[in-house]
């Protein structure tokens, strides 16, 4: 088998044991009333939505981490296992946020409504998660503290400042990802073209030798995220609650990690970038205003809804933006 027919072959896998695991999975959410509860104050046709199960992320969370330990397995007996550690830090990254949204996810049906963790106590474990992996790209894989800077070319060491912007950047995509996840299919098809990205720059990053493990990153998150969207598409039979969202959003900022290229995540990661936006310009406006609203509603996926948008416009129009970026970045920003 060669390295190509590899990354096919952990696609293939992810995808085929995503849509058997959601299969299986669903009535077995179903019969436990593991339903999602619709927040009063959303679009009231949302409503129709409650009950549907959550915590589909469970699905391809399992698909990943068995194909994606299978392929690096492979890699790690053919390149040595430094070629692969890369991929399972970002994996243990994704898998321990995944966790938290679990947990989250877990507390909220507890409790019979959409709220779980305090944000405190999800920022503290995110924080967590996020110091550790940085612990590890940086003694076991050779991250220092200088960034590069894309679309300039220039690379800037920010010392011990770089350990704070790094945070920032693994808590807040985490959490942008999963402000995303708010109707159906827009997550799962916005990580889908981010793990096409990741794909193509595996391949471009360095030109004279592919980078094995971000192509395999890239892989397995196109064949989770396309699994999925068979079950999560519109209209959704099955939500990825904040597990699945919270393991994808730790592979995307992993990712953006893998390649030496930290800040690029902005760009190709702009739809999650505008949600969380939206989000903070919402609050501060109100706050401002005493009470008046910027966006109908935020996120804003949510206020493009009340302007009259289906959510399969909302879902094609984001998928498009993600992938403009997408080519930006591998013509113009990449190291």
């Amino acid at each position: 088998m060669n390295y190509n027919l590899m990354y096919i072959a952990a696609l293939l896998a992810t995808f085929g044991i995503t849509v058997l695991v959601s299969r299986k999975l669903i009535p077995i959410l179903k019969s436990r009333k593991m339903g999602q509860t619709i927040l009063d104050i959303g679009p009231r046709w949302h409503k129709s939505k409650e009950g549907t199960p959550t915590m589909g992320g469970l699905a391809f969370i399992f698909a990943v981490v068995i194909a994606g330990v299978a392929a690096s397995i492979y890699l790690a007996l053919t390149d040595g296992i430094r070629s692969t550690l890369p991929f399972m830090f970002t994996l243990a990254l994704g898998v321990v946020n995944g966790l938290i949204g679990c947990v989250d996810d877990a507390a909220k049906l507890r409790k019979k409504q959409n709220e779980g963790l305090t944000a405190p106590q999800k920022f503290l474990l995110q924080l967590v998660s996020g110091a550790l992996y940085l612990l590890g790209m940086t003694l076991v894989c050779g991250v220092d503290t200088t960034i590069y800077i894309p679309f300039v070319g220039a690379e800037l060491d920010f010392g011990i400042f770089y350990y704070l912007i790094a945070i920032l950047l693994l808590t807040g995509v985490d959490n942008a990802v999963n402000l995303t996840d708010g109707i159906d299919g827009l997550c799962s098809s916005v990580t889908l073209v981010v793990g096409l990205f990741f794909t193509a720059a595996g391949y471009m990053n360095g030109l004279a030798e592919p980078d094995g493990s971000v192509i395999l990153l890239g892989a397995v998150m196109i064949g989770a995220c396309a699994g999925f969207l068979v079950y999560n598409f519109y209209p959704a039979r099955v939500f990825m609650g904040d597990t699945g969202s919270l393991f994808l959003g730790g592979l995307v900022v992993g990712g953006a990690f893998m390649l030496d290229n930290p800040l690029l995540v902005i760009v190709f990661g702009l739809v999650y970038i505008i949600e969380t936006a939206s989000v903070i310009l919402q609050v501060g406006y109100f706050k401002l205003t005493h009470g008046k609203r910027l966006f109908k509603m935020a996120p804003i996926h949510h206020h493009f809804e009340k302007c009259g948008w289906s959510e399969i416009k909302i879902v094609v129009v984001a998928s498009a933006v993600t992938a403009v970026m997408a080519v930006l970045c591998i013509l113009f920003g990449l190291k």
